[in-house]
């Protein structure tokens, strides 16, 4: 079945959290880096202007700019009256002390990516590919990140996350992979089965707490490491 763009919900991430959540720091921002499910993350952009290697993936890059933003304006109010409804589980801080801040927060993440997304495509920053079959060369890349899709939907299965893991592994040495819990907010079963299964294949993986939480009890990322 194509994908299509009513099927997604686009909702960006900036740099920032994309540090905290997978615990990012200096000596990675040397790595070749893979974000796959970016989405309109601003993760691509920021890492660009600062001269990090990064190749971001998505589905949703086969779309324009302006029909990006188009869905991304059809989706906006109803995820913040959903999180209205549903405030108890998340944690409000001083970066984001409110529903209205995380609307702000998100939509200036989300319009840093479309201003670098017509250009970044054109130079092979955004490539237009999904998981559990990435169409990158073994190796290609020293870490890969995905956030908020692997673990986050149970309807994926058990299949495409064991899949999608040893994708992962296959064009990167290490994946980090953020949050390990679901929508409804408890921990995946897909987490222990992803990890046997990379473990059975003779590589690495543990949970690691990470300085960052904004959904309740999401806090975690795995750490998948490849053997050799």
């Amino acid at each position: 079945m194509p994908f299509s763009l009513d099927q997604v919900v686009p909702w960006g991430r900036s740099w920032d959290e994309y540090l905290r959540m997978f615990a990012i720091d200096d000596r990675d921002l040397q790595r070749k880096i893979l974000g796959c499910a970016d989405g309109p993350a601003a993760f691509q952009a920021e890492a660009n202007k600062r001269g990090v290697s990064v190749i971001s993936c998505d589905p949703l890059y086969a779309f324009s700019a302006a029909e990006i933003e188009s869905r991304i304006d059809a989706c906006f109010e109803t995820v913040l009256q959903q999180t209205e409804r549903n405030q108890d589980g998340f944690i409000w801080n001083d970066a984001i002390p409110n529903v209205a801040q995380l609307g702000h927060t998100r939509r200036e993440a989300m319009q840093t990516f479309l201003a670098d997304f017509p250009a970044g495509k054109q130079e092979g920053r955004y490539i237009a590919a999904e998981l559990p079959d990435l169409p990158f060369p073994a190796d290609a890349f020293d870490l890969a990140l995905c956030s908020h899709f692997l673990f986050l939907y149970d309807s994926l299965g058990v299949d495409f996350h064991v899949r999608s893991a040893r994708s992962l592994l296959a064009v990167a040495q290490e994946v980090r992979i953020f949050p390990l819990l679901q929508l409804d907010r408890q921990r995946s079963p897909f987490v222990d089965v992803v990890t046997a299964a990379v473990q059975a294949d003779g590589h690495h993986a543990e949970v690691i707490e990470v300085d960052y939480e904004f959904q309740k009890g999401a806090s975690q990322m795995l750490r998948l490491t490849r053997a050799g």
